[in-house]
């Protein structure tokens, strides 16, 4: 390089000092309206949030006081809270797994090209952007007592099953509504993973003689590894923070079997004034949801 022609740097270090200010008080500049956003919509929220749960009395009566560790006592020795976490764990499982494999199967199906694969993407995709609080109404008018589904148990001679007053049925039926709101998204998920695997991997295993199992197994479920953890994990903060489905069908009964988390936090909260109680439970929850996005994000880094 001649002496009259100018060096350039080799490396950010290399830049001045004085560029570098410039270029951080611009990102910030940039950074300030989100960071803002976030702070009041959703940081304040969730202190204030946790700041609640250590406290008693409501906004609308004595004011609030200082309690300590008093509402998360409350919560170990509360019967109602366990059942309502039992519930939801039942939900939550009952939900997830099925919500894996049969999008699962689907996405592999319509992952082939025949005539009508667009339609029933499409067909399949539409519960995904329907109002849920719609779906639900539609769901408490099919499943009463008098409704079509039993109507159609009827006309096969069998006796009218009462699906929204049983403790047994009930809960079913919330997971039913969750599988099909759910299905289409996870189904798209699928399929845009499937695209992430290279064809050539199932060229070389049709070499080998592997069959559409072998393939499947050996190939599609590793490399859909990361697609099955952000499945997982989005379904599961899904089934977690479940609550139209419980007001608008259930309202919780009968006999609290259907009561889910956010639900019982809404009842205590809104119905009982109980905020500081009702913030522990939401507490609870914030913190099984951060627990399920760790580990995903834990997953991501070792796929990577």
């Amino acid at each position: 390089m001649s002496a009259d022609q100018p060096s350039h740097p080799s490396s950010i270090r290399d830049l001045p000092s004085q560029y570098l200010d410039n270029e951080a008080i611009a990102a910030w500049f940039f950074l300030a309206p989100a960071l803002i956003l976030l702070s009041i919509f959703v940081l304040y929220p969730i202190g204030y949030l946790f700041y609640l749960s250590f406290t008693t009395g409501s906004f609308t009566r004595s004011g609030i006081h200082w309690a300590g560790l008093r509402n998360y006592w409350r919560l170990v020795l509360s019967p109602d809270f366990w059942q309502v976490l039992g519930n939801t764990v039942y939900f939550t499982v009952a939900t997830v797994i099925p919500s894996l494999i049969i999008p699962l199967g689907l996405a592999v199906l319509l992952d082939h090209t025949f005539a009508l694969r667009d339609l029933l993407r499409t067909v399949y995709f539409i519960p995904s952007v329907t109002s849920l609080v719609a779906v639900g109404l539609g769901f408490r008018w099919l499943f009463q007592t008098d409704g079509p589904v039993n109507h159609w148990l009827g006309s096969l001679g069998m006796a009218p099953v009462p699906w929204l007053s049983s403790t047994t049925w009930a809960m079913p039926v919330l997971i039913l509504l969750s599988l099909w709101k759910q299905l289409g998204f996870n189904m798209v998920v699928f399929l845009a993973g499937l695209q992430t695997i290279p064809t050539t991997r199932y060229e070389a295993a049709e070499l080998d003689g592997a069959g559409a199992w072998q393939k499947f197994w050996h190939i599609t479920l590793p490399g859909l590894r990361p697609t099955l953890v952000f499945v997982t994990v989005t379904t599961a903060i899904f089934t977690l923070r479940s609550f139209e489905q419980v007001y608008v069908i259930t309202g919780g009964g009968p006999l609290n079997s259907t009561n889910l988390l956010v639900y019982y936090i809404y009842d205590q909260a809104f119905a009982q004034f109980d905020f500081g109680y009702a913030a522990a439970a939401a507490t609870l929850l914030l913190a099984a949801t951060l627990v399920l996005i760790y580990f995903q994000l834990r997953i991501w880094e070792e796929d990577g």
